[in-house]
């Protein structure tokens, strides 16, 4: 194949690569380190013995994107307070149906559960779950037979699935819910923050130990209704909360002062709220500020 064929070829499948690396790793720039690092393997390549691009493609992101995780997953141990992933910003759909054609299965909630897997297990996963590659091409870039690959596979699923149970919730009723949300959010009216939540609801922070969040999960409704609550009374006319597509779905934003603050990420049960994921990092909202050309806010 002539070097123009694989120079455009690439950039065809470099959105794939990159929503598999990214869906490994949960971070945008180890991601596209990733898919750099496979262009550069590509062109040191014997093309002649390339037959065919695609799968050799993925087989080497998922090869380079398994080697990466192992070393940032040691990273995490030592990482201060919760993990989330990198929230990506996502072209907003007008509508709940083109919101369920455009969803993909790497939401911050599901990125977030697939750090319990092992990264060879997280990687099977997401190429036959999330990707639709075959199983053949599944195994050949674990090295790994196909049978073994399939088992590697029901294992992953079954593991996610007692893990936490997930609930079928439509887009439309994901919708609703978050609107509302934002909306009491946007008054700060307690009682219809509260009224949102389940009674054991979970809200998880990322503050990157550069700014104050929870060194664990914050259980309870009630809790983290005041605490919405109070950061309505502490701001008031200062704090503003927006809607937009992240990762896929649904998410709030919020601004203080006009300065991007976090990005909340929304689990429900179909009825109520069920989990925030709330991501204050300021190294993993600098993308989505940037996008949206707005101010970051950093910490004092």
């Amino acid at each position: 194949m002539a070097v123009n064929d694989v120079n455009a070829n690439f950039q065809r499948l470099r959105a794939r690569l990159q929503g598999i690396a990214y869906s490994m790793l949960g971070s945008v720039a180890d991601a596209e380190d990733v898919v750099q690092d496979v262009w550069l393997r590509l062109h040191h390549a014997e093309q002649s013995l390339i037959h065919n691009l695609e799968a050799w493609l993925v087989t080497a992101t998922t090869r380079v994107a398994i080697d990466r995780l192992r070393a940032l997953k040691v990273r995490r141990e030592h990482y201060v307070g919760m993990w989330l992933p990198e929230p990506v910003l996502t072209e907003s759909p007008p509508t709940p149906e083109q919101i369920e054609e455009r969803s993909s299965e790497v939401s911050v909630a599901l990125l977030s559960l697939l750090e319990r897997l092992s990264p060879e297990a997280r990687a099977a996963f997401l190429l036959r779950e999330v990707f639709d590659v075959g199983y053949a091409d599944v195994a050949e870039a674990l090295n790994k037979s196909e049978a073994a690959t399939r088992q590697i596979v029901h294992r992953a699923k079954s593991q996610l699935r007692e893990d936490e149970p997930r609930y079928t919730v439509t887009p439309e009723s994901h919708l609703r819910i978050v609107q509302r949300f934002a909306e009491a959010l946007s008054k700060g009216e307690f009682k219809a923050i509260k009224s949102l939540l389940v009674e054991d609801a979970e809200l998880v922070g990322d503050g990157g130990g550069r700014v104050t969040s929870f060194p664990k999960p914050m259980v309870g409704g009630q809790r983290i209704a005041q605490l919405f609550y109070a950061s309505n009374l502490r701001y008031r006319s200062g704090l503003r909360i927006e809607l937009a597509s992240i990762n896929g779905q649904l998410a709030v934003l919020r601004y203080i002062n006009d300065a991007l603050e976090s990005v909340q990420s929304i689990e429900t049960d179909g009825e109520r709220i069920t989990r925030v994921r709330v991501q204050r990092n300021p190294a993993k909202l600098a993308r989505i500020a940037s996008q949206l050309d707005v101010p970051l806010l950093t910490p004092p």
